[in-house]
């Protein structure tokens, strides 16, 4: 336990649970064991040596530390490219002001997780912590947060940051940011394989009260990957939209579809789902490569969520005309789309990418979710055993996505 001292105010413990109402700054001194150190604290945080506390003012108590932290933090890092995860510690300077400490309780396991991981697709820096489908705790909320306070719960997708002043971020839509995203994990940034987060406010978001936190997890890759690109083209109700890939990302578009009102066929290469995909939504189902001459022509919108290499020319000709290929599945190792042409042309038929989605579909995707009761089938594992989830999802074990749960020691 530490006591606080500032100027005339009153001294006053630490309180783990204590929360935020608003930042000071002032010269504090603080007691640990007997000792007493002085500290300027700074945009909501006050350091020497290897301490952290986070400030707080309430109007009856004076000071109250929302958590004290030592700067080290610890993590699952990759040390090298394709090499298994590690305790990791690293260090945090000051939370900035626009800056959230969220301490995480679960993470949702991605593909995109081992595709980073062993570098797939050259973007990776190493060692870094995964993790990006976050979801916690707020703690600690920097001096110009206005959005979210400590206590929050707060989820943490794919991107991180962006430009803000684009036309397309100005329309929340920074994925397509036109001077490029952050991604969380890219290029040495750390994720949420972590006790405790520390990201952008802006990119933080409420998780609403019809979501518990093992559900939410994976809605904000893996459920926003899907919605964002279907709320784009579904225009009309009975819309004919088919779901190529019955997985992690599949069964999330099966009920977000049924949810748009579209009439919807689950298309895998597993009849043994044929009887789940009906209880996630699914009107039709078929079998790909058995049934697929006796869909030519039906879909008005494919949502292609696999992995694997696949044929687009096979994928198209289930298009009507004037019909969209969605592509959101993303193979490694540089897989290439042929297109044939008079099909594209002749057919007038669209063949487009989706690539998460931004701010305003990312809030709109988590309410929807909790009116319309969307929830991802999850298995949970704890988070000391990341590896061993990371290959189970590698072998195609998952029904139909892995969240870590937090277990910190």
């Amino acid at each position: 336990m530490a006591s606080l001292q500032a100027g005339s105010l009153k001294a006053s413990s630490c309180k783990k649970s204590g929360y935020f109402d608003r930042i000071i700054q002032s010269q504090l001194t603080v007691s640990f064991g007997g000792r007493s150190h002085s500290f300027a604290t700074n945009g909501g945080s006050l350091r020497r040596d290897s301490v952290v506390c986070n400030f707080l003012a309430t109007d009856k108590d004076g000071f109250h530390a929302n958590n004290a932290k030592l700067l080290s933090r610890r993590g699952w890092a990759v040390p090298e490219a394709k090499s298994k995860l590690t305790p990791w510690t690293y260090e945090v300077g000051e939370l900035k002001p626009h800056e959230v400490d969220i301490r995480v309780t679960h993470n949702g396991l991605c593909h995109t997780d081992m595709h980073m991981r062993d570098n797939d697709w050259g973007v990776s820096a190493f060692p870094f912590i995964p993790g990006h489908e976050v979801v916690g705790e707020v703690v600690a909320v920097g001096s110009d947060v206005t959005g979210l306070r400590p206590g929050d719960r707060a989820g943490v997708g794919w991107i991180s940051n962006s430009c803000r002043v684009c036309a397309n971020c100005k329309r929340g839509e920074e994925n397509i940011c036109e001077k490029g995203y952050t991604g969380l994990i890219v290029m040495g940034n750390h994720g949420g394989f972590q006790e405790i987060c520390r990201v952008n406010s802006d990119f933080a978001y409420q998780i609403p009260e019809g979501l518990n936190a093992a559900d939410a997890a994976p809605l904000l890759c893996a459920g926003i990957t899907v919605y964002a690109p279907l709320r784009a083209h579904i225009k009309h109700p009975n819309t004919s939209v088919a779901v190529f890939g019955v997985g992690g990302l599949g069964h999330l578009a099966l009920q977000y579809a049924h949810k748009m009102g579209a009439e919807v066929t689950a298309i895998s290469g597993h009849r043994d789902k044929e009887d789940e995909t009906h209880k996630m939504g699914a009107d039709h189902f078929a079998v790909w490569g058995k049934d697929n001459d006796k869909l030519y022509g039906t879909f008005d919108i494919l949502i292609n969520t696999v992995s694997a290499d696949v044929s687009t020319a096979e994928l198209m000709k289930l298009l009507k005309v004037d019909g969209t290929l969605v592509q959101v599945g993303i193979p490694g190792g540089g897989a290439v789309m042929h297109v044939p042409l008079q099909d594209l042309v002749f057919g007038q038929k669209h063949v487009v990418g989706s690539i998460v989605g931004g701010r305003a579909d990312m809030q709109e995707m988590l309410n929807f979710s909790a009116v319309h009761g969307v929830k991802p089938l999850v298995e949970t594992w704890p988070l000391s055993k990341v590896n061993e989830a990371m290959q189970h999802v590698v072998d195609g074990k998952a029904r139909y996505r892995v969240v870590l749960t937090s277990d910190w020691q």
